[in-house]
């Protein structure tokens, strides 16, 4: 506990604290039956891009870099606690080693962004058991345009323009999808409300309200 706790191990004890909070706030949501939406807000970065964006303008690298993580293939919550997770782990290992080869801790703000650019390739490789356990070998390769005309349920965050959300809908297989949704007018979309993908816009899906009942009950 000392070790933890002492000055240059804070940054990533910290981590670990915040990925504890998260999961405990995260079982009092559930069992009340709501979600994460406020917490979400303030951690999602703006999705608002553009497939045909090129990698030399910054959206066309967001999109690229999210879609490595798998963001938007499995629940971006999971994400972000194997992003503490990883860098908290991480930051706490390269110290231990410190400390066994030199006798003291290094800076935090030293190994900041090292330990953040290790972390990464974690969560992607967490992204990535997820996401072949939750689409299974015979679903893995169905292409995401497949997903428009789906009707999926707004379950963490509040969609809106430039701000998306988090919704989730099963396919013929049963398999459940996770996507980031923003709407495709000026409209609002809450935690719990239904949602037509009408197009695929980079890692996010432009949805409106669906048009019918029809439509509601075959998805």
């Amino acid at each position: 506990m000392a070790f933890l706790l002492q000055d240059g191990n804070q940054l990533f004890t910290g981590a670990l604290v915040l990925m504890l909070m998260i999961a405990v706030l995260e079982g009092v949501m559930t069992l009340i039956g709501a979600g994460l939406s406020e917490l979400l807000d303030n951690l999602l970065p703006d999705m608002d891009v553009d497939l045909d964006t090129p990698d030399t303008e910054p959206g066309g690298v967001l999109t690229k870099f999210l879609g490595w993580l798998r963001f938007g293939e499995v629940p971006a919550l999971i994400l972000l606690v194997a992003l503490l997770v990883s860098f908290g782990i991480t930051g706490l290992v390269i110290q231990m080693f410190a400390v066994s080869l030199i006798g003291i801790l290094l800076p935090s703000w030293l190994l900041a962004i090292p330990v953040l650019l290790l972390a990464l390739p974690q969560v992607r490789f967490v992204g990535n058991v997820l996401r072949r356990f939750a689409v299974g070998d015979e679903t893995e390769a169905v292409a995401r345009k497949s997903f428009v005309g789906r009707v999926a349920t707004i379950t963490i965050g509040e969609a809106r323009s430039g701000s998306p959300a988090e919704a989730r809908f099963s396919d013929e297989f049963g398999t459940t999808h996770y996507v980031m949704v923003e709407p495709d007018v000026n409209e609002v979309f809450t935690q719990g409300e239904q949602v037509l993908l009408v197009e695929e816009r980079g890692v996010n899906f432009r949805v409106i309200r669906p048009t019918s009942q029809y439509l509601v009950e075959n998805n």
